[in-house]
């Protein structure tokens, strides 16, 4: 830990967060799961995850927005508090980057490794719902264009790419694969195709872009361990939204309880209030107020 001048400790700084987060992509496989908020990243990070990633998905849907509808603003300030409040690395979700234009992506993706991430993804899907994937040559150039704003502010961010194939509707795995070898060219440091769920599908991927690590989604019951997933060569496994929605879940079934049935059942073994306020007032000793 470094100190600062007030006596207090503080975490790790921005750059040794970022090569930390380098170096773990170099061997082995590690899990990244995915808080939405400070208090769930400062919970999973007291578990000893290694890194943590964002989820758009989660955060849209705690602020009471659709995935995608956030702006730009909220995005990235929800990026730097979550940077700010944990001491392992973190991946942010950038989506489509958040720009159609090249000129603006660039833009953006400067703003976001201004933030302290250590990480970010950009997804070869627009995100206006009009059509699936952007035409590969136009995919290539969007990635491109991130490469060289991540470059000119110093190059030390993660950089993943993924093609959206499989949760687009285009399930088409030549096509995956022909997008994830192109942007790996492009200068992608991870690749990442979400959606795809079967051991051969998974092999595929991980094969045609070695060297180069590869993201495994896992956020459904799909029957694969880390143990499964690292044997197929899959270097990191995220969980998307998965872990918001469990939460979601847990809050809908028992707010509707209570409006359909006037029952309270779904409150029996619940976490108490003094083990929350426990763990939150050890995690927070030595940070500066």
């Amino acid at each position: 830990m470094n100190m600062n001048v007030a006596g207090t400790t503080s975490g790790p700084t921005t750059a040794e967060k970022r090569r930390r987060f380098r170096q773990l992509h170099q061997a082995g496989c590690f899990v990244i799961p995915n808080p939405w908020n400070v208090g769930s990243a400062r919970y999973l990070q007291s578990l000893g995850f290694k890194a943590l990633a964002t989820t758009s998905s989660g955060h849209a849907h705690a602020q009471g927005y659709a995935d995608g509808a956030q702006s730009p603003d909220q995005v990235l300030a929800h990026f730097r508090e979550m940077a700010e409040a944990t001491d392992v690395p973190l991946n942010a979700d950038f989506e489509d980057g958040l720009a159609d234009d090249l000129g603006a992506l660039a833009e953006n993706v400067t703003r976001c490794v201004a933030t302290g991430v250590a990480g970010l993804s950009i997804e070869d899907s627009p995100n206006d719902s009009v059509k699936p994937l952007y035409e590969l040559d136009v995919a290539v150039a969007r990635v491109k264009a991130a490469r060289s704003a991540i470059d000119r502010a110093g190059g030390d961010v993660v950089f993943t790419a993924r093609a959206e194939n499989f949760i687009r509707g285009v399930n088409d795995l030549d096509d995956t694969i022909r997008r994830l070898k192109a942007y790996a060219d492009a200068g992608a440091d991870c690749l990442y195709a979400p959606g795809i769920r079967e051991r051969a599908q998974i092999e595929a991927v991980v094969k045609a872009v070695a060297p180069k690590p590869v993201n495994f989604l896992n956020s459904g019951a799909f029957g694969f361990s880390v143990d499964d997933l690292a044997a197929m060569g899959v270097r990191r496994i995220s969980v998307g939204g998965s872990l918001a929605r469990v939460a979601m879940q847990a809050f809908i079934r028992a707010a509707t309880q209570i409006a359909k049935d006037g029952r309270f059942d779904c409150f029996a073994g619940l976490i108490s209030n003094a083990e929350l306020n426990q763990f939150f007032a050890a995690d927070r000793k030595g940070r500066p107020s």
